[in-house]
């Protein structure tokens, strides 16, 4: 890597120092959603499963579950340059052997061929969910790709993850809570036992992320999971969000 490069970006550490990972130095950049989706993706993942993790950025989620024991991870990403970093952030932690990146769009993922059709037992998805009527698109391109949703965005990625599927694989998901309507109808196509974590960032205000599992082929009911609680009158963490950004598990199991 030439020194220019370099300079443009960050070495962070990611969930309790299980990865440690090239980023931009500006634009998208991982943080507390991809700490929760790992967190709850890790109550779901069964030692030496096959994990997909759709919208990778730069691999934290991916290489997190990788690290944790999945035998396999594919990394999905549609900014070369992202997916570039996650294949150079793979061999620095050593996972290359057990990570595939595929610098791609979901949607191809979602009507493509059978190469990766029903090959998974966990999919994790950090899809974009700014609805673009309602909020302003951020003015660096890769940051309003990340964060802007075009409408369509839920249903093909839930598709996505149907497809990629073993049956009784379990996909889990962070999003808005205003999108729940729309998360709920796109997983009556196949999926069932749809579990819901609300995210709160302080306990008096509403609810800012979900957090939503559902498995192939499921038939339970859907459970509504007590809400997690991130910061303190303090200001602080919690002492479960603090666990859940430092390695630990969000039970969605």
């Amino acid at each position: 890597m030439t020194p220019d490069v370099a300079d443009q970006l960050t070495d962070d550490l990611f969930f309790g120092a299980a990865v440690r990972l090239l980023q931009p130095r500006r634009g998208h950049r991982f943080g507390g959603d991809a700490a929760l989706l790992a967190a709850a993706a890790r109550s779901l993942l069964t030692p030496g499963g096959a994990v997909a993790d759709l919208g990778a950025g730069v691999g934290p989620v991916g290489l997190v579950l990788a690290a944790k024991g999945a035998r396999r991870a594919l990394l999905v990403e549609i900014d070369e340059t992202l997916a570039a970093l996650a294949e150079e952030n793979a061999r620095r932690n050593g996972l290359s052997d057990r990570t595939e990146v595929a610098a791609a769009d979901v949607a191809a993922i979602a009507r493509g061929g059978d190469e990766f059709a029903g090959a998974f037992d966990l999919v994790a998805a950090n899809p974009p969910f700014d609805d673009a009527a309602r909020h302003r698109a951020s003015p660096h391109a890769g940051r309003a790709r990340a964060h802007v949703d075009d409408g369509a965005v839920i249903p093909v990625w839930i598709g996505a993850a149907r497809r990629l599927l073993r049956p009784g694989g379990a996909l889990v998901m962070i999003h808005r809570p205003e999108a729940l309507g729309t998360l709920l109808a796109a997983l009556d196509a196949g999926f069932g036992d749809a579990r819901i974590l609300p995210v709160h960032p302080r306990a008096e205000a509403p609810a800012g992320r979900l957090v939503i599992s559902a498995r192939i082929g499921g038939r339970g009911a859907l459970l509504l999971r007590p809400p997690l609680v991130m910061h303190a009158a303090d200001g602080g963490f919690t002492p479960e969000a603090d666990a859940a950004q430092r390695g630990g598990m969000l039970d969605l199991s």
